[in-house]
């Protein structure tokens, strides 16, 4: 029973591992202001003034740039957010 256990736990942790390396993209639009996307990064995904700078400066001159890290049940509701507030955002 035991060696059966082992052999689970490892394929449990590896699909539990897949599923939490989904990332939340988010593009640039060349609609919104800095100010706006900056804001509603802090409001959404909680980040701090300086990591919503940082990513919106990102998307900015790469195109896209990934806000956020984790599950796709997790990461969903935060791409929905993302797109009322006219945010184009994807999950990769």
């Amino acid at each position: 029973m035991t060696s059966k256990e082992t052999r689970r736990k490892p394929e449990n942790n590896e699909h539990q591992e897949v599923s939490n390396n989904n990332f939340l993209m988010l593009h640039n639009d060349d609609v919104h202001s800095f100010d706006y996307v900056t804001k509603v990064l802090i409001e959404v995904c909680d980040h701090s003034f300086e990591q919503a700078s940082q990513c919106t400066l990102i998307t900015h001159y790469k195109g896209k740039c990934d806000i956020k890290k984790g599950g796709y049940q997790t990461l969903k509701p935060l791409k929905d957010a993302l797109s009322q507030r006219e945010l184009n955002a994807t999950i990769d």
